[in-house]
């Protein structure tokens, strides 16, 4: 397949000093006494509706802040999955009586915030145009236009958004680690995919809307310059006849961590690290009387800059910039979850450096030094939060949703320091769980699989969108040409690709491919054509209007890049890897003795079932590919290749096959390297025409 090089566009970056302060960083500062916190109750009040009101009266500024949430706890979307997160966003595209244009403008002129979602609103602006901004904010929930077109607009973003993350390990790896937990078809475990947003219409949304937007569980909260009175005034005149579904708390069973430990294996090719998330389920709900101690215990082992898994990756090893933990509570299931991205060669060293610093705590090797430092935090951040008059508020509706005892909060530092080294034990015993937890890895599978078998669990694999897959088996002869499976051979890859292509003989009439390309990269644009001709001979020119930003050419014998100005010629590795494509559709010559295959089973490339095969080039470097098990066409090729001593990789992905004379070819290439995603689009091709001797001078 065609390779096409690509120009580097580099980031000028700024330079600050700053003053330094001498400081004895050999002694560190000790901890103060707790502080005294003192928290003023809100104002409550209902409405008849199932609307619960909280009014925190402050008047030291001019201004007010309104937000109403709408307690439905986990939604289950099923095929419908986005369904709610689209409601909400079209809550935003204007009302019945007012455009979207007429209602932002309106929100402008008063110098206001008014946000709509599917959890509810929220509406701030200075005191003397409050009413304006809230009564626009109850007229977007209470009465929103719907048009087809938004729905239209938003439903494109949202496919866009979704295929921007189709390769992110980071979002793979918590989309993953989700479903895999929770279980893919449940509240709390499924995901949008491209797919399930397609399929909602307007009728979807008005059917979530009606289920999901109304007063029944909500809870309203005021902060700042305004009276209980004149806050019930104005809750009476623009949601006191608002109705709507009564809504009831969901009962979600819980779920069993595995059986044992186990390493669940995404194979991301283009993924420059491994990313990471070990954990298990736990239930911790706010009124538990471990909650406090666990809080302290997440901080300790992952909480910070100081924490054992920062310490230990980061500081001691230099596996990963950062490391870190968390524990969710609430009324359901949450996950504890450690997690890291680390150098990919690194994977199996960092989970046996998390699973170590968890037994550390499970075991009590716990100094009373870190147990110190984590109650300072949490006095600190407890109180510096106190000075936002908002805390209340989110504290008052927060001790009604969870069915806290009042003075929850008035008592809170108070229990964090009562918390014991005995206690982290116990609760790190109970919740970091070593023997039925989940350890989610996504990275290229090529280099982290065959070192993480020495950890001793069992590995299962999956996709990016957690089905497993189970690999074909690969045969034991590595080396042999063509190599073979029970029904699969890297011979039969190729024969299939080729005849999927338009068929061997029609490839053999090939002598020159022509392509025009455009280029989109921070937000610039260039276009120029790329040239290949039997013998290797390649032309490549990038323009940016009628500036050449980059030139590369090779006669097949010898070979220059021209950018910047610059001229550069190639180098005896450059001659070789331009060599390995004497052909213009390089299959051709895969079954040929310069060339070794190997099958290496099945795969993925997105939703799709791929063949993958290893193809080791006559100079050395090294690619795998995938190709479609439904059309035979190559999706996706990972290559990897010296650069002196190191070894770098570059990642083609494939799309949009069309017809060409009597051939497929792509026309939309994604070239990853280095972490840099570089989309390629060809407005044309030519095969045998266009192209001299004189392009390759």
């Amino acid at each position: 397949m065609k390779k096409i090089f690509f120009i580097a566009i580099t980031a000028l970056s700024m330079q600050a000093s700053f003053a330094q302060v001498k400081v004895d960083r050999s002694k560190k500062p000790k901890a103060g006494a707790a502080p005294v916190i003192s928290i003023k109750d809100p104002v409550i009040f209902n409405l008849s509706n199932g609307m619960t009101v909280l009014v925190v009266e402050n008047h030291k500024f001019p201004k007010v802040n309104a937000s109403l949430t709408i307690d439905a706890g986990p939604v289950k979307e099923g095929n419908k999955a986005g369904v709610l997160d689209l409601m909400g966003q079209m809550l935003g595209e204007g009302t019945t009586s007012m455009t979207k244009l007429a209602f932002d403008e309106a929100v402008d002129q008063i110098g206001a915030d008014v946000n709509l979602s599917a959890g509810g609103a929220s509406a701030s602006a200075l005191t003397r145009y409050f009413d304006q901004a809230f009564s626009l904010m109850a007229d977007g929930l209470k009465h929103p236009s719907f048009p087809q077109a938004s729905l239209d607009k938003l439903k494109q973003q949202m496919l866009t958004g979704l295929k921007n993350t189709e390769k992110s390990a980071p979002a793979i790896a918590t989309r993953v680690a989700n479903a895999l937990s929770y279980g893919k078809t449940t509240a709390m475990g499924e995901f949008s995919t491209e797919e399930t947003v397609k399929s909602i219409n307007l009728q979807d949304i008005k059917n979530a809307y009606k289920d999901f937007i109304t007063p029944s569980r909500s809870y309203l909260t005021f902060v700042g310059d305004i009276t209980p009175a004149a806050a019930k005034a104005l809750v009476e005149k623009n949601f006191g006849k608002w109705t709507g579904k009564k809504l009831a708390l969901p009962i979600i069973a819980d779920v069993k961590n595995p059986d044992r430990t186990e390493i669940d294996f995404i194979d991301v090719p283009t993924a420059v690290q491994a990313e990471i998330r070990a954990g298990n389920l736990i239930t911790n709900p706010m009124n538990s009387n471990d909650y406090h101690a666990l809080l302290l215990a997440n901080q300790i082992l992952g909480g910070g800059g100081d924490a054992k898994l920062f310490m230990n990756l980061r500081e001691k090893h230099g596996f990963t910039y950062g490391s870190y933990s968390n524990v969710g509570s609430g009324r359901f299931q949450e996950l504890f979850t450690a997690a890291a991205a680390v150098r990919t060669d690194k994977a199996d060293s960092a989970v046996a450096e998390m699973v170590r610093e968890i037994l550390n705590m499970r075991d009590g090797k716990i100094s009373q030094e870190e147990l110190d430092i984590a109650k300072a935090l949490y006095n600190g951040s407890f109180a510096i939060g106190m000075e936002n008059p908002a805390r209340s508020a989110s504290f008052a509706s927060r001790i009604l949703i969870n069915n806290l005892p009042k003075d929850f909060y008035r008592t809170f530092l108070q229990k964090i320091n009562a918390v014991t080294l005995a206690d982290i034990q116990r609760v790190s015993k109970a919740y970091f769980n070593e023997t039925n937890s989940r350890i989610v890895i996504v990275g290229n599978g090529n280099k982290i699989l065959p070192n993480l078998a020495r950890l001793g669990y069992p590995i299962k694999k999956y996709d990016r969108y957690a089905d497993p897959i189970v690999d074909k088996p690969v045969d034991v002869n590595a080396g042999a040409t063509p190599m073979t499976t029970d029904k699969v051979s890297a011979y039969s890859i190729v024969e299939d690709f080729l005849k999927a292509s338009g068929g061997k003989e029609e490839i053999k009439k090939i002598k020159s491919i022509y392509a025009n390309i455009e280029v989109e990269m921070q937000g610039r644009s260039f276009a120029g054509a790329d040239k290949r001709s039997i013998g290797g001979k390649s032309a490549t020119e990038l323009k940016m209007g009628q500036m050449t930003v980059f030139k590369k050419v090779f006669n097949g014998v010898s070979g220059y890049s021209v950018q910047g100005g610059q001229r550069i010629e190639m180098t005896e590795d450059e001659i070789k890897e331009s060599l390995d494509e004497k052909a213009p559709i390089p299959q051709l010559l895969y079954t040929g003795a310069d060339h070794k295959l190997e099958y290496l089973g099945a795969g993925t490339v997105g939703a799709e079932k791929t063949y993958r095969l290893k193809v080791t080039k006559p100079s050395g470097n090294v690619a795998i590919q995938h190709y479609s098990i439904k059309t035979g066409l190559l999706l996706m090729e990972e290559i990897t290749k010296k650069q002196g001593a190191e070894e770098v990789t570059e990642t083609m992905t494939y799309s949009d096959y069309r017809k060409v004379g009597n051939i497929l070819l792509p026309f939309e290439i994604l070239q990853n390297a280095s972490g840099q995603e570089i989309p390629l689009k060809i407005t044309s091709y030519k095969i045998n025409e266009g192209i001299t001797d004189e392009d390759f001078k």
